[in-house]
């Protein structure tokens, strides 16, 4: 009888430990890099993502959040001080804060996860997208540049040139660049690229771009340029330029058309692989990024109004999302 009772004993304790560790309350720090639309997106995507697996913000989810405002070194300082105070996972978002997350949470045991890191390879923060190797992993927002650059064709019909602002320091728009100039000629257009090293440069190379005589410019997810969007569009509008966004909150905000990602659903994603790790059913070395693709064709009818650009045929069904 005793020997029942000290086993009827120790299996209260082994399912009453397994109910705590159910509901135990995980620490999660977040770096945005930068605040506009998509990262915003994103951050609220991957909060919902955590709690739909039942990690929810001021219950079983405790959430530190900070801004870097474009800032390498305030991205370095948020993610090492989160680091510091032992965090369950440091959580990047957008490239720059995804690689000061990774050398942040590096030799800490505490894991690492990216949103919205278009090359994380060439990022350095994994060592291939199929088996990331170390602390890290994430969700990627891979850019359908075929599609964009179909979808300026069909725009316009007549351009020859297509304009691009970079930052030289982004792995992720060093990347899209290189494959927009190995599309682009597929479909009859030449590329004309300006690089910037910060964001005091982008009204700039907007107005170089112009002068240069570009039919058109076209975003990436490069944050020193959507961060400073109003800038470029104050100067294109004046110019009669159409701007192609790279996700549809951009065409919202005067961008005439995009075949871009919803990064609500990217975050949604994330937050889900992050409460994997969080549970222990899944280590970041061993589970791959996800690449996220999908497109969601959308223009503003208002900026093709007072650009006199007509809705092509093909994108008769694209969500026409003009400011209210």
């Amino acid at each position: 009888m005793k020997k029942l009772f000290v086993l009827a004993l120790c299996a209260m304790m082994l399912m009453s430990a397994a109910a705590m560790a159910e509901g135990e309350t995980k620490s999660v720090g977040i770096v945005q890099y930068a605040t506009h639309p998509s990262l915003d997106n994103c951050t609220e995507g991957f909060l919902q993502g955590l709690a739909e697996a039942g990690y929810v913000e001021g219950e079983t989810l405790e959430v530190e959040l900070q801004n870097a405002m474009a800032d390498m070194a305030n991205s370095d300082l948020q993610a090492k001080s989160m680091a510091s105070k032992g965090v369950d996972m440091l959580v990047g978002v957008a490239t720059p804060a995804a690689m000061s997350a990774y050398v942040a949470a590096r030799d800490t045991g505490i894991p690492a996860l990216f949103v919205a890191v278009s090359d994380a390879v060439s990022a350095g923060i994994v060592q291939s997208n199929d088996a990331p190797g170390g602390h890290c992993t994430g969700v990627s927002d891979v850019l359908n540049l075929e599609k964009q650059v179909q979808m300026i064709r069909a725009f316009l019909p007549e351009a020859a040139t297509i304009g691009v602002i970079y930052t030289t320091s982004e792995p992720n728009s060093l990347t899209h660049l290189e494959r927009l100039e190995a599309i682009a000629p597929e479909y009859g257009f030449a590329v004309e690229a300006i690089g910037i090293t910060n964001a005091s440069e982008v009204a700039g190379a907007a107005a170089s771009l112009i002068a240069k005589g570009v039919d058109c410019l076209n975003n990436f997810t490069d944050n020193n340029v959507v961060d400073n969007l109003a800038q470029v569009l104050h100067l294109t509008d004046e110019a009669g330029i159409p701007v192609f966004g790279s996700e549809v909150e951009q065409v919202v905000n005067g961008c005439l058309a995009t075949e871009g990602i919803d990064y609500v659903a990217l975050g949604r994603q994330a937050g889900l692989m992050a409460a994997s790790i969080l549970r222990g059913e899944a280590e970041p070395a061993t589970t791959p990024v996800l690449l996220v693709d999908e497109c969601t064709p959308a223009y503003n009818s208002e900026v093709a109004a007072r650009l006199g650009i007509a809705l092509p045929d093909a994108y008769a069904a694209a969500q026409d999302v003009k400011a209210e």
